[in-house]
């Protein structure tokens, strides 16, 4: 089998599926979703893998928090010897930079943790044997993936580093600081992280830019800003922490955040409030459109049914209405819940 093997949130398999279907029915490139319910990852089968990695890149899908390039399913293997099989099925795959044994984040993939572990320190050495391998951890050559989802059910898969995410399982371990106003601001730290690139992240966050926080309380967000030494001006009717305005960079208005507006123009607007999706979108387009804000963050909590169509109707409402080319990137981070966390900055 070939085609993309790729990780999402457990539950959200129809989703992640829906989107892999009509990316690559888009892209003109025959194939289809296996899955199952609380499996925590989408096989997509294509005889035309390499194309179809090419043209679905990691940053654009949604759902995936990894996306790697399937290179083997080995179903029924013997606990006694798993290596071999293994081995002889990556015979003919050029060298790799990195080993990486993973599991789905899911509850029947959690308890794979320790064969994972363990099975990584036996086949590292065995790889480097067979000529497999890189001496030492090399990014310029492809990963080996092999996933466990039980312990005789394995996928032998591959990612280019440049086009997949860099932390196993495709989760960024972000820390909880104790002085976190609330858990929420682990999802604007994973958005600043997963969303920008490095390049970008320096070149778009900047000491001194100005900001707006709509829907900021208790401060969440708006403490994350503080920490990147932004400006903040905090909109929410509701109280912030202390503690977040002892930082002398924010000006808490007590105000609806959904009708308030900047005098001036300002460098960023961040948004995390419970409202309905299509509202949302329609909302932070007029900020685009009106030149209130360059670049926003925002989340978009979405309903219980049709999830994959409603991402996509508001992803289009929001580009329709902004009125100008923006580059829009949108996922499911680790610290979403029902949700997506959207990117927007102007089209470079």
């Amino acid at each position: 089998m070939t085609g993309l093997l790729c990780y999402c949130r457990q539950g959200f398999e129809p989703e992640l599926a829906a989107e892999l279907t009509e990316r690559a029915a888009h892209a003109g490139i025959a194939g289809y979703a296996r899955t199952q319910r609380n499996d925590g990852y989408v096989v997509f089968a294509s005889d035309d893998a390499a194309a179809l990695d090419r043209r679905l890149p990691w940053r654009e899908l949604i759902f995936a928090r990894q996306k790697l390039r399937l290179l083997a399913e080995l179903p029924q293997l013997d606990p006694a010897d798993r290596i071999s099989p293994i081995l002889a099925a990556l015979q003919g795959q050029p060298r790799f930079g990195d080993l990486w044994v993973e599991h789905p984040d899911s509850d029947a993939g959690k308890p794979l943790a320790g064969l994972a572990r363990s099975f990584g320190n036996a086949l590292r050495p065995a790889l480097r044997k067979a000529g497999l391998l890189t001496d030492k951890d090399n990014s310029k050559f492809p990963r080996l993936h092999v996933v466990f989802v039980d312990g005789i059910h394995a996928f032998l898969a591959t990612a280019d580093t440049r086009d997949s995410a860099p932390w196993p399982l495709g989760i960024p371990r972000l820390k909880l600081l104790p002085d976190a106003p609330s858990r929420s601001a682990l999802k604007l730290d994973e958005a600043l992280l997963t969303l920008l690139t490095p390049e970008e992240r320096e070149a778009l966050v900047k000491p001194g830019m100005r900001a707006a926080d709509l829907g900021a309380a208790p401060g969440g967000w708006t403490w994350v800003l503080t920490r990147q030494h932004l400006h903040v001006s905090s909109i929410d009717n509701g109280p912030l922490r202390q503690h977040v305005l002892d930082t002398g960079l924010v000006e808490h208005l007590r105000a609806d955040g959904f009708h308030w507006q900047p005098e001036a123009p300002l460098d960023w607007m961040v948004c995390d409030m419970v409202e309905q999706p299509r509202r949302v979108a329609e909302r932070m387009a007029t900020w685009l459109r009106e030149g209130w804000c360059r670049h926003a963050i925002f989340n978009l909590k979405l309903p219980m049914k049709k999830r994959w169509d409603e991402t996509r109707l508001c992803l289009e409402l929001f580009a329709a209405q902004a009125g100008k080319p923006l580059t829009i990137r949108a996922k499911q981070l680790y610290h979403d819940r029902e949700e997506i966390t959207v990117l927007a900055t102007p089209l470079r």
